[in-house]
This record gives C-alpha cells, sequence and structure tokens, in this order.
C-alpha cells in the first residue's frame, strides 16, 4: 500500500511541476511559447490531466483556464495523498516509510 501512495504521489509531483513549469514559461516567453521545446515538453508531460479535466469541465470554462483548474485539483489530490501517507506510516511506523 505503501508503495502505491508512494507512486500517485510520484505521478501528481510530475504533473503538478510541468504545470507549474508551463504557467513560468507562459509569463516568460509570451506570445513565443508555442516554439519553445521546453514549453511545448510541459505540455506532453501534462496533457493527460488537462485532458480528463477538459472532459469534466462544462463548455463554459474556457480553455486557457483548464490548466489552472487542473492545477488546483491536483494540488488538493496531492494533499490528499500526503495526509493518507502520514496516516500509513503513523500506523506502520516511521522507520518502515523510509
Amino acid at each position: 500500500m505503501l508503495f502505491a501512495i508512494t507512486l500517485i504521489k510520484l505521478v501528481l509531483e510530475i504533473a503538478l511541476l510541468a504545470l507549474l513549469g508551463q504557467g513560468l514559461l507562459y509569463v516568460l516567453a509570451g506570445h513565443k511559447r508555442q516554439t519553445n521545446i521546453f514549453y511545448q515538453l510541459l505540455q506532453v508531460l501534462s496533457k493527460p490531466f488537462t485532458a480528463v479535466v477538459r472532459k469534466a469541465t462544462p463548455a463554459k470554462v474556457a480553455d486557457r483556464h483548464v490548466p489552472v483548474v487542473t492545477f488546483f485539483l491536483l494540488a488538493l489530490m496531492w494533499l490528499v495523498v500526503v495526509i493518507e501517507k502520514v496516516s500509513l506510516c503513523g500506523q506502520i511506523g516511521v522507520e518502515h516509510c523510509r
């Protein structure tokens, strides 16, 4: 169970960092971000998550807001996973959680 929680936490962290990097390049690169290879790589990493959120949100939500919504949903999921991991480590002992 600990391995599964740690794996889920890792995947969430990768997606969150990809979205955070995308946001940073959005600010730094401006309109030329679409030609930036690093921006495109970060888009590929975060695309599965943003696609799920795009399908789950109503059509009223603009496409440009979907990455922000995705970031906050993933951050909430990450927080839940961290709380579960701390709870599990409290049950089995901290020495087994390393």
